[in-house]
């Protein structure tokens, strides 16, 4: 019997299923005076405290930054990619 080089399917659908089920954390910020909440993955919030700590801003200033830059991105985007932006140039890639 010919042997298949895929994986089986359910190791591929586990984890496939495992990086879909984050749970998101969501959190309300202001910004310019008006409130909005976004949701992002704990990983996510606790890279984002890191940046900010790091630029000596608040989360909110720091989300705020991001919102006045994002055009028209979702903000929750927005913060994942400015995020990955800022990892990936501190490793100077």
């Amino acid at each position: 019997m010919p042997r298949s080089s895929a994986p089986p399917a359910s190791s591929t659908s586990s984890s496939v299923t495992a990086m879909t089920e984050a749970p998101l954390a969501k959190r309300s910020v202001t910004i310019a005076g008006h409130r909005t909440s976004l949701s992002l993955e704990p990983e996510f919030w606790s890279a984002l405290k890191d940046l900010a700590r790091r630029d000596g801003r608040s989360l909110a200033a720091t989300i705020a930054a991001i919102d006045s830059e994002r055009g028209a991105q979702n903000l929750s985007s927005a913060v994942r990619v400015h995020v990955l932006r800022q990892f990936t140039k501190a490793r100077g890639a």
